[in-house]
């Protein structure tokens, strides 16, 4: 009988791992020609530090690798530990950034070529079956040139990645986790973002649509709000009768805003209703593509 050994394909990957120095956020974003990679690289805990384990991957190198960094050992000794304890490291990969900001990281000699990675101030860029080395160095400089929120300045630096050559192999998934202490749904969890595009032509491009839409539903902005004065009401009234959430055009204050809540609900903006004289621009850009038979602009 002639038995056949099975193996998982190696994770063919770019990935980014970042603290973020403001917030104090952690991260990883990640993009690879392999089915649902943000099952198997990314791994963070909020206030520990975060983890991409991948190439040949070893998945242990995730919940051990923040054990290790909660217990105080920094980034650098981490790697060192989880390598040193490994027969297969010569085929591994990790990144890893603690919650000082201290970034690791680690290519096993048997890597597929291309492999490598860059190391910067609060981040770390590694990847394996890429083009070349211009891929996690086009990934560095745009992470530090870019402005903006830590979820936008971790896609754009996979998006430069991608625009470098990327994963030789082509592309397939993509997914970012980021964890803050309490920033998950209703603050029970540390996941503040956790966002997976398991299969897609082009994943890179979806995950930025998922982000975006995240920010619509999940991050509300005290800048988005404007005065309700009474040609904005009238406006939203007429929006609202033309959808069927409102009697008459020219409803009072309380029966416009009771319909206003309604639509609100349905679109799953409940968080961005508000009754203190103000309304969200972003529930504004809802009704008014609704009212107009389009899509919401979710480049908001």
């Amino acid at each position: 009988m002639i038995h056949v050994r099975r193996c998982w394909p190696p994770v063919s990957t770019f990935s980014i791992v970042a603290r973020d120095p403001v917030t104090g956020d952690l991260g990883v974003a990640v993009q690879s020609k392999f089915l649902a990679v943000g099952a198997v690289v990314p791994w963070a805990r909020a206030g520990v530090g975060a983890v991409a384990t991948q190439a040949w991957a070893n998945v242990t190198y995730g919940p051990r690798g923040l054990e290790f960094l909660a217990a105080g050992y920094s980034a650098d000794e981490v790697v060192a530990r989880l390598t040193g304890e490994d027969p297969g490291r010569a085929e591994r990969q990790v990144g890893i950034v603690d919650s000082q900001g201290r970034a690791a990281t680690f290519t096993g000699e048997r890597c597929i070529p291309w492999a490598g990675s860059v190391v910067g101030e609060g981040f770390c860029c590694q990847g394996n079956i890429l083009v070349g080395p211009e891929v996690v160095q086009a990934m560095a400089d745009a992470y530090r040139s870019t402005t903006g929120t830590f979820a936008h300045r971790l896609v754009t630096a996979l998006e430069a990645g991608q625009a470098a050559g990327g994963d030789s192999r082509g592309q397939q998934s993509a997914a970012i986790l980021i964890v803050r202490e309490g920033g998950g749904y209703g603050g029970g969890n540390d996941r503040y973002i956790d966002l997976r595009v398991d299969d897609h032509p082009q994943p890179i491009a979806e995950l930025r649509r998922l982000v975006m839409l995240h920010r619509v539903y999940f991050q509300l902005d005290e800048a988005d709000l404007v005065p309700l004065d009474p040609p904005l009401l009238r406006r939203i009234g007429e929006q609202l009768h033309r959808l069927g959430y409102l009697a008459g055009s020219q409803a009072g204050t309380q029966a416009t805003l009771a319909a206003l809540e309604r639509f609100a609900s349905v679109e799953n903006l409940e968080a961005r209703f508000r009754t203190d004289g103000q309304v969200d621009t972003v529930l504004l850009e809802f009704l008014e593509a609704r009212s107009q038979g389009r899509a919401p602009d979710f480049s908001l």
